[in-house]
């Protein structure tokens, strides 16, 4: 068991199964540190092909970052009630930026015993292939990585 579990988790599929692992494997009375990263890649969807004035740009962007906010709100709130039940601390981190740029410098941040996170997604299911678990990342971190499979 282990008492300082950083998660790194967005809410998918594979990200659940982390949860649920880091979950189980923080020791009650530890802490839970929930990073959510925002990729930087959403700030391109306000493109201006149809969006033809500033004005109806900003309307677009404070809308997506309206309904991003409120996504990124309920998930948070879902880890932290868990959490609770185990007894558990529960703090959350979020931030705007490359994942695995933002996982390496977090986790150098406070004395974690743990990083978890979940496996890519398997080629058979549909969705956006995340670029986190690279080599890069691997040898980066400054302490364990334990990934959780995926989900059958």
């Amino acid at each position: 068991m282990f008492n300082h579990v950083l998660l790194a988790s967005h809410g998918t599929t594979g990200a659940k199964a982390a949860e649920n692992m880091a979950i189980s494997t923080c020791t009650k009375g530890g802490s839970l540190t929930h990073l959510f990263v925002v990729p930087e890649f959403w700030q391109g969807m306000t493109g201006d092909d149809w969006l033809n004035n500033g004005s109806t740009r900003d309307q677009f962007r404070q809308y997506l970052e309206t309904e991003l906010g409120k996504e990124v709100d309920e998930h948070c709130a879902r880890v932290s009630r868990a959490a609770k039940q185990q007894e558990l601390h529960y703090n959350k981190a979020i931030t705007l930026g490359e994942p695995e740029k933002v996982l390496i410098q977090y986790s150098k941040t406070q004395n974690f015993d743990l990083i978890i996170m979940g496996s890519p997604r398997p080629k058979s299911v549909e969705g956006l292939r995340s670029k986190m678990l690279t080599k890069n990342l691997t040898h980066c971190l400054p302490i364990p990585l334990l990934i959780a499979p995926y989900p059958r």
